[in-house]
């Protein structure tokens, strides 16, 4: 990952496509657009690789999350469990539909811990939400049998693991829905763009009308769809699909390059006995975006992500001091500070975030290193990052 690095004359043909028809918007248009349909075709072969009856192209990973929580009716005051490893825009999402973030720890697999979810399920726990961070999953059999039994939505993160899966299942496949990213940084990109999928009829219907102002989108005259909901305006351009179906079209020759590159590293990095390995559910099933790896202590996980980053190593990641990803640093998110009064202050459920502790996340995330795998790299490349790596971490 991610995508970019290989764009070629594939995207160049969807886009020029959209381009000589002159319509860019997703829907109507037909004569004009000459059978023409990238959001429409991307959404069909993204359910078949999925393995569910239905996928909505949006315009973001985030908007994704977002019409998924709306689609689940996690409203005003609804609690949603979640891991503090993560996107912040998964917490967005969450405060966005005025609903209640609710953190439990993660484990080794870099994912929420099911035990740790149980531990914070509470009467008004609307949905667990799941992040399969770094390219490999969660504990998803275990997540989704304990929301079975509980009757709460499972709702799945899969937007930094498109081709990933568990035990041949697609990830984002386990739960009524699943949400991912197509952003510039992703496995596959459509520059900006994000879809959520799901094999519920209803779900999907909901999620398509919220996505576009509620249109019900039946006819063939915009102007006299029904609106059966409220919603808003997530859709994606043709455009943007047109990018992401012909990166679509490459992830299984992405998957394979990473994980070769991945397995390469990872082997070279299995002579040391102090490094150990995040755990992965199913080996076989990594998408192979990151290899992230333990050290057996904070300082010298800190030495050495400084040391690679000073010998030019390039996209090592010590989450850990990331204020993107991980809860330490989101201070904004702590004090709560946003553009407009939040509806999560209204709510006596309203957790004091400045005051969560999760101790098993701390000690886990203070001793990880994540390294990108990219797909740009040639042998040569590759052999003499794993020589660095090697001379760095020996030392």
């Amino acid at each position: 990952m991610p995508g970019f690095e290989i764009f070629g004359d594939e995207e160049r043909k969807e886009v020029q496509d959209v381009l000589d028809t002159g319509v860019l918007f997703r829907y109507g248009f037909d004569q004009a657009r000459k059978g023409h349909w990238k959001a429409k075709t991307f959404e069909a072969e993204l359910a078949e690789r999925v393995g569910v009856k239905y996928s909505h192209l949006c315009s973001s990973g985030t908007s994704a999350l977002c019409i998924a929580l709306a689609s689940c009716g996690v409203g005003a005051g609804d609690e949603v469990i979640v891991p503090p490893f993560t996107f912040i825009a998964t917490i967005e999402a969450v405060l966005g539909a005025g609903a209640v973030p609710v953190f439990a720890e993660i484990d080794e697999t870099l994912c929420l811990d099911p035990e740790a979810v149980r531990a914070v399920i509470t009467p008004r726990t609307k949905a667990v939400l799941p992040v399969h961070m770094c390219g490999a999953m969660a504990r998803i059999d275990e997540i989704k049998d304990l929301c079975a039994q509980k009757q709460i939505f499972l709702i799945e993160d899969a937007c930094q693991a498109i081709g990933g899966t568990f035990n041949g299942k697609a990830l984002g496949s386990f739960g009524q829905m699943g949400c991912f990213s197509f952003d510039p940084v992703k496995t596959i990109t459509c520059g900006e763009g994000g879809a959520v999928v799901t094999s519920d009829e209803k779900l999907y219907k909901t999620a398509e009308a919220y996505a576009d102002h509620g249109h019900d989108h039946t006819g063939d005259d915009r102007g006299l769809e029904g609106h059966p909901v409220l919603g808003t305006n997530y859709r994606i351009s043709e455009l943007n699909a047109a990018v992401g179906l012909a990166q679509l079209r490459k992830l299984d020759y992405i998957l394979k390059k990473q994980r070769a590159s991945k397995k390469a590293i990872k082997d070279a990095l299995s002579r040391f006995s102090e490094i150990t390995f995040r755990k992965i559910p199913d080996e076989k099933g990594d998408s192979a975006t990151f290899l992230s790896f333990f050290l057996p202590e904070e300082s010298i996980a800190r030495k050495i992500a400084g040391d690679l980053g000073s010998a030019g190593i390039d996209a090592c990641f010590y989450w850990y001091d990331n204020n993107w990803h991980y809860i330490r640093k989101w201070d904004h998110l702590k004090k709560l500070k946003s553009a407009a009064k939040l509806p999560v202050r209204l709510f006596e459920n309203c957790p004091d975030y400045e005051k969560v502790n999760l101790p098993q996340s701390d000690q886990i995330m203070s001793r990880t290193i994540s390294m990108l795998i990219k797909l740009s790299w040639t042998e040569d490349e590759l052999k003499q990052r794993i020589e660095k790596i090697v001379e760095i971490i020996s030392a």
